[in-house]
């Protein structure tokens, strides 16, 4: 079976396994939500056709809105890279990840906010102060970082890919990138030295104040195992321009740990999915895992409640934003920020894939109204579960106002 032939529906009936019951709360809560996806027990809305000939009854489920879910956030992305694109500069943007090593992976999982936070704080420190460095910049470069947890045989492997911009900001002053051939933005090697002892300082600081939970680990010697080790921090060439910047972004902000085009199979015990070996040269390799392993992999990289993982730094910090990069766009002589517009679902489905989901499907004439919309009760509430099969929560009925 090829990858395309596994329908959505398929993997999104894995995440009611059995054995998801022996996670924890939070973790069954995004496993039945992604389970129900667009089904009866995330309630519907209801429409009717207002073609008096028609008349059709047309129901549309729900979409549980969860960020882990592989069938969800699609126009969320748009609408996220929509408003990152008037926010971009004429200028170079460099892609640059930071990774952790292995030895922290216990930790990482024990403590999973202050550990993303030493992450994201660790790498945008590096970039920030090399680019503050007259040498290469002397200014305040603009830096969005996305994190991610998973290698692509869905491994713990936590790491930020950075977008860093050639140019900076200094005294509210734009400063253009040095560096004309747009060969680096850093040196690489020098990045590495500084990123570690960054992150290390930060990770003993947080150690000594009690503000890690070690469970018997000890974290000292991770420490200075992974001292000797070179840290790694890849940088990628200039994306060419500021749409290859954006398309880029869009794969990366709204991502999940997998979807349905990398998985070949779903059988009653197993999961086979397609990955590069990076090790490998990048080769296309297959994995089989039991359900049971490969759900506990995919749980790994369920991010802490209400965890942001998608963070800005520099001259894109979010706090006085628009007048900091309007005042630029002045100097620059671009046009100021325009405001931010939420386009309606129906608009985007319409733009994006020629599909008009206001249209009756029945007769293709007339348009849909909508008759009332029905909400899942107490959907937080655990849905019971056997092998194969799910209960769902009882739905009740309720009229849009």
């Amino acid at each position: 079976m090829s990858a395309a032939a596994v329908p959505a529906l398929q993997l999104q009936q894995l995440f009611g396994h059995a054995c998801t019951t022996n996670s924890n709360g939070y973790s069954q809560h995004i496993f039945n939500r992604l389970h129900h996806c667009h089904t009866a027990a995330m309630g519907m809305h209801h429409y009717r056709c207002d073609d008096a000939a028609c008349n059709h009854l047309h129901q549309q489920y729900h979409s549980c809105g969860n960020r882990h879910c592989p069938n969800c956030g699609g126009l969320k992305k748009e609408q996220w890279i929509e408003n990152l694109t008037a926010q971009l500069f004429p200028t170079a943007y460099y892609h640059v990840v930071f990774s952790v090593p292995h030895e922290f992976n216990s930790l990482m999982l024990a403590n999973r906010k202050p550990m993303f936070n030493l992450l994201f704080e660790a790498a945008s420190q590096t970039l920030l102060q090399f680019s503050a460095d007259e040498h290469y910049l002397g200014a305040t470069c603009g830096i969005t970082a996305v994190l991610h947890t998973w290698g692509q045989n869905l491994s713990f492997h936590p790491h930020v890919h950075c977008i860093v911009s050639g140019g900076g900001i200094k005294q509210n002053q734009w400063v253009a990138a040095k560096r004309s051939n747009q060969k680096f933005l850093f040196p690489v090697a020098a990045l590495k030295l500084v990123y570690k002892a960054i992150f290390l300082k930060k990770l003993r600081l947080l150690l000594s104040n009690g503000q890690l939970q070690t469970h018997g680990t000890d974290a000292e010697k991770q420490i200075k195992k992974s001292g000797y080790k070179s840290w790694n921090v890849y940088a990628k060439s200039p994306f060419g321009s500021v749409a290859n910047v954006v398309e880029y972004l869009g794969r990366y902000t709204h991502k999940v740990a997998i979807t349905k085009h990398r998985i070949i199979s779903i059988t009653e015990y197993s999961v086979t999915f397609k990955y590069k070996d990076y090790a490998d040269g990048s080769k296309q390799k297959k994995m089989v895992l039991s359900i049971a392993e490969f759900l506990r992999r995919f749980e790994l990289h369920f991010l802490p409640r209400q965890y942001v993982k998608v963070r800005h730094y520099g001259f894109m910090q979010n706090q006085g934003k628009t007048a900091r990069l309007n005042a630029v766009r002045q100097q620059l002589h671009l046009q100021a920020l325009p405001p931010k517009i939420n386009i309606p679902v129906a608009q985007r489905m319409l733009e994006q894939y020629g599909t008009d989901i206001t249209l009756c499907p029945q007769c293709k004439r007339g348009k849909l109204v909508l008759v009332k919309v029905v909400y899942p009760a107490a959907y937080a509430a655990p849905i019971s579960r056997v092998a194969g099969s799910i209960t769902p929560p009882a739905i009740s009925n309720k009229a849009s106002p």
